[in-house]
Parts: structure tokens; C-alpha cells; sequence
């Protein structure tokens, strides 16, 4: 057990440990890749920065080089020149132009004319001699006490006969320039070959030196060198030199020959080591988690097996038991499934028990009514016959006709009693309720007309169909009448009263007025009777299988008592409903 416990914590600390240095390989390939997409822009943003520097310069260096022969200033080195016309000229060109200065002056760098806040003297300055040689010269630089930045432009001015007479001097007030850059994003500044920042959107580090073999900037009065963060051919400076200046930046540097100077970025780096210190946590926790699922899942997966294994332990203890068990319990469940099929075939038997008990109430009347039409058959018969001895051909027709009508009702009594013994196995269906009480109207007849009893029913001018069977049915009406016959035995009022209401669920109710149901709640368990027991009047099934039956149809029988005397048995059975093809 310990050397177990001592394996899982080897393992999770191996896991730790290497979570951890995946998570450091996600923060540096993430951090790479910043710096990457960082450097990108940082090098677009200091390059759209020169060209705006660059464009901003172009005006004033277009205006040194159309001006630099204009009449005015040519007549300069003539022997009648016109300085106040050549000053006022200078003068309106500053005025429109934002530069700081115009200076013309001849070949040997004398000044004829100036206009401006700034005085220089080009006479021997590399610019000057560059304009001498008929190029373009530039120079930048600080003027006067107060380290006033400028950028001049000289350009040659050429005589008619193709000599340098003299240079037009176009000084241009970086402050002027710079004013539209100041806090914009990156930090961006430009150093001249000394490492001085000339020329920034920060005017915080304007005068500041590059340190010498360190990263960073240096103040003017400070030298104290900064800590060196390069990480591979990543120069990332770390600054304290106020909100302004990101904390922790990726320096890029450019030369910009054009404008004689190098070009700097500050790309403050970060959000960078934010954004990668996300993606290794998210991974750490990713990995964490799953580890964690993977440790529970062990956990569990062991626990089960321990379960498993005791499990299966008392399993093969009980595994005997079991099977004896399962012996008996097969044994039970058929000596279960021939009760029921007992059962089944009792409940069958006893609805036909209660058809044929039925059937032996009926009999005498039945008996009779058949005696009847038989009986008149043969008078009828022996009638005809007479007849047509005699030659009257007429009456014998007519005794015929009424032999045909008597077989016929002869014939109707005995199909509704075959109908009625018949043992019906047919599932449920459509059927007519109005016909099927018809029929046991007509079963009952012959013993309500022994009895002396009066029946009330009206069948429905339309059909009522309703989801039952047809004989199963009619056998609970006939019971339903016998029983009111019988209830209403010895009474001198003996009325039974039959009615069908239609609607969404079709009701029978049977009313007699007999002495009323003595206990409601038992009238349809087996064997109950109000009958003398051991009499020849029945069991008490009658009522039970007829609850049976109207169950079968998924109807509803009940039995109450009427509030001016005698029993109502109600029965409520489902309509049926044509199939809807789809």
C-alpha cells in the first residue's frame, strides 16, 4: 500500500514538472512570436515616421532649390545690387513658407541678404562647400546658448554662364516640425552620429545619449549604465523614465541616410509578456485540468476495481444460492403462468356459464314463443291446404304469407339465441349499441312478459357506434335486465327503463323500480347476491362478469340508487373513430 502511495506522488510530481516546463516553452515561443508581430510594426511605424519627417522637410528644400536663382537674389553679386528688394523677397517667402530663416550669400560665404529669427554663418561648413560644388547640402544641429535645433538646406545658385555665384540657405525650426508628433504611439526618435536624440514624439529624451555598450537612454547628466535585457537578437530595454515610456520595450533601431541620421522605436513589449503569460497559464490550467480528470478517473477506475473484485468474491460465495434461487423461481413462475391460463380459461367459462344461466331463465318464454309461430304454422298450413282443395287460391295465399311471416320471426329468435351462446373471441370492434340493445330486448322479451314487466326504450334515428364486441355486449344488457327482473320480484309497479344519450363518450344507463342496491360499493365483487343463498336465481357473477366485460372494451360500469327508489347502472363506453389514412 505505501509503495503504491509512494508511486502516485513520483508520478503527479513528474506531471508537475513537466507542465511546468511545457507551460515555460509555451510563454517563450509565445513571447517569440509577439516580438515578432511587434517588430513588424515597430519597423512600419519608424519607417512612416522618417517618411513623414522626410515629407515635412521636402517643402523647405524645394524652396531653397526654386528660389535659389530668382533675379532678385542674382542681382546680389552684380555691381548694383538691390538688398532692400532681395530682404523684402526673403522676408514674404518666410512668412509663407514656416521657415525659420532664408539666407543668401556668394561664393566666398558672405551673407548679401537674410530674412528670419536665425543667423548663421556658412562661410567653410561642409554643407555650404557642398552647395559650392553644385549639389544639394544639408546639415542639422543645435544654434546659439539655448541649443536651438535646426535643419538647413543650402542650394547652389548657378549664373548664366553655368558658374556658382552663390547658395540660398533654407533653415527650417524643428520645434515647428515637431509639434504635430508629440504623444503619438510608438515612441519614436532619431540620433545623430554622436547618439544624441535629435529630433522625438517624447520631448522628455530630447538631448539624451545612447549608453554606451548598454541598453537604454541616458540623461544628460546621468552615465550610470542600464541592465543589459537582450534576449537572442531581441533588444528589449527595461526604462524608469516616468508614464510616458513603457517600462519594458523592444528597441529598433534604422539608419536614415537620407536625413543624416538613425531612426529609433520604443515598442512597449508588454502586453506582449501578458499575452504569453495568458497562453502559458491557459495551458497550465489546461493541463492541470487534465490531469486532474485523468488522476480521478485512476482514482475511480482503482476504486472500482477493489469493488469489483470484492464483488465478484461474493459473487462465488453466493453463486450456489443463487442458482438454487433461480430454480425455484422458474419453477414458480410456470406453475404462475398455469394459473393463469387456469385462470383465463375460468373467467371464459364463466362468461359462458353466465350466457347459458341466462339462457335457462329465458327458456320457458323462448319455449313458448317458439310454440307459438309453430303452432300457428301448422293451422295455417292445414288452412291453405283447404284452400286450395276448394279452388280459392286468394285466402291460401294469404294463410301462406303469414306462414312465411312466423318462420321468419321463428327464425329471428333462434339466430339472436345462437348469437347470444355463441363464445366470442373476436377482439374489439365497431359496433351498433342501439342494435345490440334491440337484441337483448328481444332475448328478454318473452320472461318480461312473464314477469309482468313494462320496458321503456327508444332506439336513437341514427346509429351510435361504439369500440366493443358485439355478443360480449349484448350479454351485459341481458344480464343488467335479468337482474332488474329478478330485483323487482313480488312487486305490483315493475318498470324497467332503457336509455342511450350519445355524446364524446356514449352512457346506457338501466333503471328499474325495484327495492333499490342494498350495498353499492360490493355490487360488482364475485359472488355477491342479495339472492337466497343455495336458491336456484344465481350465483352473484352476473354482475362481476359484466363488470369484466365493459372493462375488456376500456368502458366503465357503475351502480347507484335512485333518489326516488330503485337501482341505475350506468355504462360508459368509448366511441369509435374511423382511421385517418395519412
Amino acid at each position: 500500500m505505501l509503495s503504491l502511495l509512494r508511486a502516485r506522488w513520483v508520478v503527479i510530481a513528474l506531471f508537475l514538472l513537466a507542465v511546468t516546463a511545457a507551460a515555460a516553452t509555451v510563454w517563450r515561443y509565445g513571447y517569440g512570436q509577439g516580438l515578432t508581430q511587434l517588430s513588424k510594426q515597430g519597423r512600419a511605424d519608424l519607417a512612416l515616421a522618417a517618411d513623414r519627417f522626410t515629407g515635412e522637410m521636402r517643402r523647405f528644400r524645394e524652396l531653397a532649390v526654386l528660389m535659389s536663382d530668382h533675379p532678385d537674389l542674382a542681382a546680389l553679386t552684380t555691381d548694383t545690387p538691390d538688398t532692400p528688394a532681395a530682404t523684402q523677397l526673403l522676408q514674404e517667402a518666410v512668412d509663407k513658407s514656416g521657415a525659420a530663416a532664408l539666407i543668401f550669400a556668394d561664393a566666398t560665404g558672405t551673407v548679401l541678404a537674410e530674412a528670419g529669427e536665425v543667423t548663421l554663418d556658412p562661410s567653410g561648413s561642409s554643407y555650404f562647400g557642398r552647395a559650392m560644388h553644385g549639389a544639394l547640402g544639408s546639415f542639422f544641429g543645435r544654434l546659439g546658448p539655448d541649443g536651438r535645433r535646426v535643419y538647413a538646406y543650402a542650394a547652389p545658385s548657378f549664373a548664366e554662364n553655368g558658374t556658382i555665384r552663390g547658395s540660398l540657405i533654407a533653415v527650417v525650426d524643428i520645434d515647428e516640425i515637431e509639434w504635430g508628433w508629440i504623444g503619438g504611439q510608438p515612441v519614436v526618435f532619431f540620433t545623430d552620429h554622436e547618439g544624441r536624440v535629435f529630433l522625438s514624439n517624447r520631448a522628455e529624451i530630447l538631448g539624451w545619449r545612447l549608453r554606451s555598450g548598454a541598453a537604454g537612454l541616458a540623461a544628460p547628466d546621468a552615465d550610470a549604465p542600464a541592465p543589459d535585457t537582450t534576449r537572442g537578437d531581441r533588444d528589449i530595454w527595461t526604462l524608469d523614465h516616468g508614464s510616458y515610456l513603457p517600462e519594458q520595450a523592444l528597441h529598433l533601431a534604422s539608419p536614415k541616410p537620407v536625413i543624416g541620421m538613425t531612426g529609433h522605436a520604443l515598442m512597449d513589449a508588454a502586453p506582449v509578456s501578458r499575452m504569453a503569460g495568458l497562453q502559458a497559464a491557459f495551458f497550465a490550467a489546461t493541463c492541470l485540468a487534465f490531469g486532474a480528470v485523468l488522476l480521478l478517473l485512476a482514482e475511480r477506475r482503482r476504486a472500482l476495481a477493489i469493488s469489483n473484485a470484492q464483488l465478484e468474491a461474493r459473487v462465488a460465495d453466493r453463486t450456489a444460492e443463487l442458482s438454487q434461487t433461480n430454480v425455484a423461481l422458474r419453477r414458480e413462475v410456470a406453475e404462475r403462468m398455469e394459473a393463469e391460463a387456469a385462470l383465463t380459461r375460468a373467467q371464459e367459462d364463466l362468461v359462458q356459464a353466465g350466457k347459458l344461466g341466462a339462457l335457462g331463465q329465458m327458456s320457458a318464454g323462448i319455449s313458448h314463443e317458439l310454440n307459438q309461430p309453430l303452432m300457428a304454422i301448422q293451422q295455417f298450413a292445414d288452412n291453405g291446404a283447404s284452400f286450395l282443395d276448394a279452388g280459392q287460391a286468394r285466402p291460401a295465399r294469404d294463410n301462406f304469407s303469414r306462414i312465411s311471416d312466423l318462420a321468419g320471426r321463428a327464425a329471428r329468435i333462434i339466430r339472436n339465441l345462437r348469437a347470444f351462446a355463441r363464445n366470442e373471441a373476436e377482439p374489439a370492434g365497431k359496433v351498433d349499441l342501439g342494435s345490440v340493445i334491440d337484441t337483448a330486448v328481444e332475448l328478454t322479451e318473452q320472461r318480461l312478459d312473464h314477469e309482468g314487466v313494462a320496458l321503456s326504450w327508444h332506439r336513437p334515428e341514427f346509429p351510435v357506434h361504439v369500440r366493443a364486441g358485439e355478443v360480449r355486449l349484448g350479454q351485459v344488457f341481458v344480464n343488467l335486465i335479468n337482474n332488474a327482473i329478478d330485483a323487482m320480484a313480488g312487486q305490483s309497479d315493475k318498470h324497467i327503463e332503457v336509455l342511450l344519450v350519445p355524446g364524446i363518450r356514449p352512457t346506457v344507463t338501466v333503471r328499474d323500480t325495484g327495492p333499490g342496491i342494498s350495498d353499492p360499493a360490493k355490487i360488482f365483487e364475485p359472488f355477491y347476491t342479495t339472492k337466497e343463498v343455495g336458491g336456484e336465481d344465481g350465483l352473484g357473477l352476473g354482475l362481476s362478469i359484466s363488470y369484466g366485460l365493459v372493462e375488456s372494451f376500456g368502458g366503465r360500469i357503475s351502480g347507484s340508487n335512485a333518489a326516488d327508489g330503485g337501482a341505475i347502472f350506468r355504462i360508459e363506453l368509448d366511441p369509435w373513430q374511423d382511421e385517418v389514412a395519412a
